[in-house]
């Protein structure tokens, strides 16, 4: 009998994935549950690989002539009552604040007091209030477009939660755009859903297919919801974030309308769009391993760890100075936009604890450096996408001049096993028997059908499978027609169908 392989986080993937998920945001010390129900505390790793993340998105924003603003947490509840759909899929969600303040109570206790005249909606989405803004703002064509986005938190109340996938708060940003034309707003939609698909495959190294919802999983009120999906390491899907064309559906009801340039009065186009703090979740079940977290370098808090190995305290002050030398060195070097960002751990703590705690964080690069490594002018290195015993000696120079290097080889290494394992876990389909084997005997994944347009069918697969249509690609007729796995309708291409977050 083999014998099984230690490893850092357990259960494993293959034992318990939705454990094994939990245990590897608790192991990479990313966050953890409060003790307000449904909300996490985002600790500074975690928060770091956040900042990381909206570092490089806002990047991408700007250079397509976004701004940034902020906009108020409350929504009046008047304001989300303007758009029917919407409200229809928010209610539920809603956070309502109805008092504002606390009295003391006859027991000593304090009880609300202050009666709001009209309830407050802790915000779920921002198109409402953002909406009666711009209906201030926009007078002429001249007025457009406006580009904005906003850094911010929402609350939807969820009542089954997991830390970054689903939570009652999360932070996010959202984009809220208005236009003169149909042409322009649909070009918006669709520029910021390639905005999301270069983040997320050069950035996160995590591939995307894109394409567009059906009516049963579109944005409340929108006319069509654009959308990114992943694949995660247990073959389901993840909306990792989607682009939204409102039509003139919000401008109707926020009253958004402009005198256009032949002098009559025009309703604009408007359009949305959100990734949130979900992108570190899915950035987790794509790359991480069952020794815990796997950082692409290029979003990574730091890139490289220098662990000091002192095993007599004559040693030290000479070993933490070649640390610390080494470290300079390396942070004159330049990766994706940034200096190269060292860490030297010199904790007085058990070297292999310290190791795997590292290790367990997912940080690309870890240098250990003893007398020996001094003495020969040379650094021992290990590398997070290889296995935790694979490591090699180097001098310190050539180190230092390859360190860039490294890292980019490790971020493409990573896409392309990404790009490989959905590859291996997608199929095409053509009869129910073996849609049904696909999802109930062989695990699933990402099923290429033939699907006949109807909600009656999407609902059909939903309820016997808890499978779902995760998009209708954009180029869906080019592999031809034919018949629908369930129904033998005719289908004008194939979707894509998969168990999903």
């Amino acid at each position: 009998m083999a014998k099984q392989q230690k490893t850092a986080i357990t259960p494993t993937r293959e034992e318990n994935y939705p454990e094994w998920y939990q245990q590897v945001v608790r192991a990479a010390d990313l966050a953890e549950n409060s003790d307000v129900r449904g909300c996490m505390v985002i600790k500074p790793w975690g928060y770091a690989l956040w900042e990381n993340i909206k570092a490089g998105l806002d990047g991408l924003f700007k250079a397509t002539g976004h701004v940034n603003a902020y906009f108020p947490l409350f929504i009046p509840k008047s304001y989300l009552e303007k758009e029917a759909e919407h409200v229809d899929g928010f209610a539920k969600e809603c956070a309502v604040v109805t008092h504002h303040r606390l009295e003391a109570g006859p027991d000593g206790g304090l009880v609300p007091a202050g009666e709001l005249e009209e309830p407050l909606i802790v915000r779920p989405t921002s198109e409402t209030i953002i909406g009666a803004t711009y209906a201030k703002w926009v007078q002429s064509y001249r007025d457009l477009p406006i580009l904005i986005n906003q850094w911010a938190n929402v609350v939807r109340w969820e009542m089954r939660t997991r830390l970054f996938l689903r939570t009652a708060e999360f932070l996010w940003q959202e984009g809220h755009t208005v236009h003169e034309t149909e042409a322009e707003a649909w070009e918006e939609t669709r520029k910021m859903l390639d905005v999301y698909k270069k983040f997320a495959e050069e950035y996160m190294a995590m591939p995307v297919l894109i394409g567009e919802k059906t009516a049963g999983e579109r944005f409340p009120g929108a006319v069509s919801t654009l959308c990114i999906e992943a694949m995660m390491q247990d073959r389901k899907a993840l909306q990792a974030g989607t682009s939204h064309f409102l039509g003139q559906n919000f401008a109707k009801a926020s009253g958004i309308t402009f005198q256009s340039r032949e002098g009559r009065e025009e309703v604009a186009w408007t359009t949305s769009w959100g990734v949130s703090t979900r992108l570190i979740g899915g950035m987790i079940m794509t790359h991480g391993d069952d020794d815990g977290m796997v950082m692409p370098p290029r979003l990574a808090p730091s890139h490289v760890v220098i662990l000091p190995i002192i095993r007599k305290d004559t040693d030290r002050e000479k070993i933490m100075a070649y640390c610390n030398e080494t470290a300079e060195m390396l942070r004159t070097q330049t990766y994706a936009g940034r200096p190269v960002e060292v860490v030297v751990d010199g904790r007085d703590i058990n070297a292999g604890e310290k190791g795997w705690g590292w290790v367990k964080k997912g940080i690309p690069i870890r240098i250990e450096i003893g007398p020996r490594d001094m003495e020969s002018n040379s650094v021992f290195v290990a590398r997070r996408d290889k296995g935790p015993k694979e490591k090699y000696g180097q001098s310190r120079e050539e180190f230092a001049a390859s360190v860039t290097s490294v890292l980019e080889e490790m971020q493409q290494l990573l896409f392309e096993r990404a790009c490989a394992f959905r590859a291996e876990n997608t199929r095409e389909i053509d009869s129910w028997d073996d849609f049904v084997q696909f999802f109930k005997a062989e695990g699933g994944g990402f099923a290429l059908a033939h699907w006949d347009g109807t909600e009656e069918t999407e609902q059909k697969i939903n309820d016997e499978l808890s499978v779902t249509i995760r998009c209708i690609p954009f180029d869906y007729e080019a592999g031809g027609e034919g018949t629908c796995i369930v129904s033998g309708r005719p289908s004008k291409g194939r979707v894509v169908f998969a168990k999903s977050y």
